[in-house]
This record gives C-alpha cells, sequence and structure tokens, in this order.
C-alpha cells in the first residue's frame, strides 16, 4: 500500500531515517508558511484533527515549520490559538521552528501556504530529495478559486476565521487524496 503511494510520489526516494519523534509513521507531511505562527500552525492542526477523524492519524505524521526563523520557540499567534480552539482545534503546545534541510529528506510532502514559501522552498531543496512540494489550496474542493491561504498577521479576526475555512477545506481534499492512494487496488 505504501509503495504504490511513494510510486505515486513520482519516484521520489521519500524521508531518510533520522530526526525526531514521528519518524515511525509510514508518511510524513509538513506545513510550512513564513513565520510558523499562524497559517502554518492551523494547518498542522486542523490536519491531525482530519487523518485522525479519517482513522489515518497511526500512518501520518504531521508538523509544520516556517521559511523564516523570526520565531523560533515561540508558541503560534494567539488569535491564531483562540480562532482555533473555537473550532476545537489546539494550537497551544506548538512551538514555531525554522524548515531545515533534513525536512526534504524527512518528509513526503512540504505543502506552502503561499506562493512566496512555495518558491522558497522549490529554491531551498537539494537534488533529489525526493518530497513533493506543492501549495496547500489546490487540494480544496470549496474554495477551488483560491491558489494560497492569506496571511492574517496583520489583520483582524475575519482573517484568522478566513484562514480556518480555507485550511478546513483543503485539509478535507488532502486527507481524501491520500485514503484514495492508501486504499487504490494494487496495480493502479
Amino acid at each position: 500500500m505504501i509503495g504504490r503511494l511513494k510510486q505515486w510520489m513520482k519516484g521520489g526516494a521519500g524521508p531518510r531515517a533520522g530526526g525526531a519523534g514521528g519518524d515511525a509513521a509510514e508518511l510524513r507531511v509538513l506545513m510550512v508558511c513564513m513565520g510558523n505562527i499562524c497559517r502554518s500552525p492551523t494547518a498542522e492542526a486542523v490536519l491531525r484533527e482530519r487523518l485522525q477523524r479519517a482513522g489515518l492519524a497511526r500512518q501520518v505524521m504531521v508538523d509544520s515549520a516556517g521559511t523564516l526563523d523570526h520565531h523560533r520557540g515561540e508558541a503560534p499567534d494567539p488569535r491564531a490559538i483562540r480562532h482555533a480552539a473555537q473550532r476545537g482545534y489546539d494550537l497551544s503546545a506548538q512551538r514555531a521552528r525554522p524548515v531545515l534541510a533534513d525536512d526534504f529528506a524527512r518528509f513526503h510532502w512540504l505543502l506552502a501556504m503561499d506562493e512566496d514559501n512555495l518558491a522558497w522552498l522549490q529554491r531551498k531543496a537539494p537534488p533529489g530529495h525526493g518530497a513533493r512540494i506543492e501549495l496547500l489550496m489546490p487540494h480544496a474542493r470549496r474554495h477551488t478559486d483560491v491558489r494560497f491561504v492569506p496571511d492574517p498577521y496583520y489583520g483582524g479576526p475575519a482573517g484568522f476565521e478566513h484562514v480556518l475555512d480555507l485550511v478546513e477545506d483543503a485539509c478535507d481534499g488532502f486527507v481524501d487524496r491520500l485514503r484514495r492512494e492508501l486504499t487504490a487496488p494494487r496495480g493502479v
């Protein structure tokens, strides 16, 4: 089953051994934004919840990181924590970290929140890394006209709610994609 998914990943070798505690998971997903204090921690929490609901939580490890290192060790933005909590997601234990060079080897997917972060990941990816580097929003089912998750940092409460709406939709689509790939009959 996992072999088929790795083939689907266009021949990527997948993550090499090593790193933090979730490396025993069959698949690993890294959510990426600029500071790792608003969008990517929200996406991490939402995807974890959706994977739990789908019965895939033991197979897929989720983490988040930022393309900049300005907030290392900080909790997510209090507004992100508050709005996520209102929808049942707990971001409070998360701490910001930068994308590391070995993340390109450890993770099967690096899902960027916007095109700037996508371009940064593509520039920093080492040759032969094997990870899929994509935007998150193309996985959305309802917000199909939205290409990226906007940064709510400089805005008001509506921005954080909009981020949650977009991320929930895209994570639902991504989980459906994972489920289809993981359960596809052999030879497909």
